[in-house]
């Protein structure tokens, strides 16, 4: 008689996200998961094939939600440019309540794990390409509707954009004086002027 499961895979892959999150891969051990998550070890490998690939599908997850998130607020913004403040308003309030000083999962996996494991670092640099092109193309917008003054390098803007906000994600950590952190972006903002 096959086994029943007793737990929500979806929950648990959220929960485990949370903690790989926290403390990152390295830090996060069998014990941990088994601990924080509440289910067996052998529950972990029969359903997840190991500390690994639990990591790699919440790691996914987190990509995934973002990815998401950021379009459908992306969507619901009438003005690019005050969309834009917006956004960045967000990730540094979200930033600087996070009582646990997170971050961004994949601004924390890429400095733990990256250079050394290629699968990850591929992951990272496809998650970088669909942001970039994701502000490239609220930007784009932006200018076509007289918002933005046509002739600037918008894919150049989306890159410094992105780097922006996972610098912000960053500096967050040790810096909580949101109104500095926004004062930056507004300077930043002003190429689109």
């Amino acid at each position: 008689m096959p086994k029943v499961k007793l737990f929500d895979e979806n929950e648990i892959l959220k929960k485990a996200m949370e903690l790989f999150w926290k403390k990152g891969f390295h830090a996060t051990s069998i014990q941990d998961l088994v601990t924080f998550l509440g289910i067996s070890r052998s529950s972990i490998y029969d359903t997840y094939g190991g500390k690994n690939e639990l990591f790699n599908k919440s790691f996914q997850l987190y990509i995934t939600t973002n990815v998401v998130g950021f379009t459908n607020f992306l969507n619901q913004q009438k003005n690019v440019k005050i969309g834009l403040r917006k956004l960045f308003q967000m990730a540094i309030e979200q930033s600087v309540t996070d009582t646990d000083k997170k971050g961004c999962f994949v601004v924390n996996t890429t400095t733990e794990l990256v250079p050394g494991d290629i699968k990850i670092q591929n992951v990272i640099k496809e998650n970088k390409d669909v942001f970039v092109s994701l502000f490239y193309n609220f930007l784009l917008k932006g200018e076509q509707n007289g918002e933005i003054t046509k002739g600037k390098n918008l894919k150049s803007i989306a890159s410094l954009y992105f780097t922006l906000y996972n610098g912000i994600k960053v500096i967050s950590k040790v810096q909580s004086n949101s109104k500095e952190l926004l004062n930056s972006v507004d300077t930043v903002l002003t190429l689109l002027d």
